[in-house]
């Protein structure tokens, strides 16, 4: 039983520096974040970018900042396209905190940076919803020689949370962040497993098997995602080599990625002898993945740096199939050999985890113990009352 409006209710201003809503992390996050404040009974005003798709939630409105001259998206991670889209969110961020009452000021990653300012100025208290360390996204994302730049985001990223009444962290690897910098502020672990989505329904993989030109028994391995560096998409092109010599009807299934990564994609993997034994979807509606999930044999997560548990961890684990990942703590926090096939970020080791995956009977039973892990420990019920727990901080 959740509580009620009248118990709980809040009006929260809300701050989103990404597009929202986009099929990507942070805003499945925060769509998941926000639809579990209005079950609570709280309404929320998200102060976000002037791209994404507009969604309806009962108790949500979107107000979106000015678009600045030539610029018509944003990729994900740090940009300089993200200077001025800063800085005009933070101009309606502020119209909106002094025209409008709010109890409590929520930020989402750099956004946290306006949400301590707001919440000072109102004397109202901010909770920072920290979905990766702002030092880090330099080195994940290629700015790793500018120290200067880390610098300053260390700095900012220590002062969202000292200015903070609470922090919510999505990974054990973020909270040992925080305790590390001994900050004496209540944290709450929230994993992101509502925003990864549905679990599959069996016999739907059938139809997306067809429409791909694959029969029933063709063994598929599956990767759904971000083509970003950090993922290691070169180690599972390269052990995909190495497993068709084994399997040569092995077919791997790449779900996500913008054009003009795609592109780049399909060169890489041909350039590994894959040719048609790489399929290439782009990037597919939410309500279309668990159908994907349900088409695969085996399911890959190659990433190859950086801390976060991927988004896709939590639906993979729903899904029941073997979950093949590489054994760091990206993925550790949340996977164990209990529940999947961790190997070494190699090569050899990915591909001999994904032929484990298709041979060993007990690569079953591991799936059926992660589906089992995604209904008990990481529940909608359960994300929704971690949810609660944070804003009983606040409100007290």
């Amino acid at each position: 039983m959740y509580p009620t409006r009248a118990l709980y209710g809040m009006h929260i201003l809300m701050i989103a520096p990404e597009p929202f809503f986009e099929p990507r992390g942070t805003p499945f996050s925060e769509f998941h974040r926000i639809r579990a404040l209005t079950t609570l009974g709280h309404t929320v005003d998200l102060v976000t970018y002037p791209f994404g798709k507009d969604v309806e939630l009962p108790g949500l409105r979107i107000i979106r900042s000015l678009k600045p001259p030539f610029v018509s998206r944003v990729r994900i991670g740090p940009s300089w396209a993200k200077v001025p889209l800063d800085a005009l969110l933070a101009l309606t961020a502020f119209r909106m905190a002094f025209t409008r009452k709010y109890d409590v000021i929520h930020s989402h990653e750099e956004g946290g940076a306006i949400g301590v300012v707001l919440a000072a100025l109102l004397r109202k208290p901010h909770l920072y919803d920290m979905h990766s360390s702002l030092p880090q996204q330099i080195s994940n994302f290629g700015y790793g020689r500018a120290t200067w730049l880390a610098k300053i985001f260390e700095w900012v990223e220590r002062v969202m949370l000292r200015r903070s009444k609470a922090v919510i962290v999505i990974c054990q690897d973020l909270e040992d962040t925080v305790r590390a910098q001994g900050i004496d502020v209540p944290i709450v672990l929230i994993e992101n497993a509502a925003g990864s989505g549905a679990a599959p329904s069996a016999g739907t993989g059938l139809a997306v098997r067809a429409s791909l030109g694959l029969d029933a028994t063709t063994p598929v391995v599956l990767y759904t995602g971000t083509f970003e560096a950090y993922q290691g998409l070169d180690l599972l092109y390269g052990a995909m080599k190495t497993v068709r010599e084994t399997e040569p009807r092995a077919t791997l299934v790449m779900v996500g990625g913008d054009p003009d990564q795609v592109a780049a994609a399909r060169n890489a993997a041909a350039a590994h002898g894959l040719g048609d034994a790489a399929i290439f979807t782009g990037q597919r509606p939410a309500e279309e993945i668990p159908a994907y999930l349900d088409a695969a044999t085996v399911l890959v997560s190659p990433r190859s740096s950086g801390t976060n548990t991927p988004l896709k961890i939590y639906q993979y684990l729903r899904s029941g199939r073997p979950i093949v990942a590489t054994r760091l703590r990206t993925h550790t926090q949340v996977l164990d050999d209990d529940v999947s096939i961790l190997v070494e970020p190699t090569v050899a080791g990915l591909a001999g985890g994904i032929l484990r995956g298709f041979t060993d009977h007990g690569a079953q039973a591991l799936g059926a113990r992660a589906r089992h892990l995604a209904e008990t420990k990481y529940s909608d019920d359960a994300f929704i009352a971690k949810t609660q727990r944070v804003y009983e901080v606040l409100a007290r």
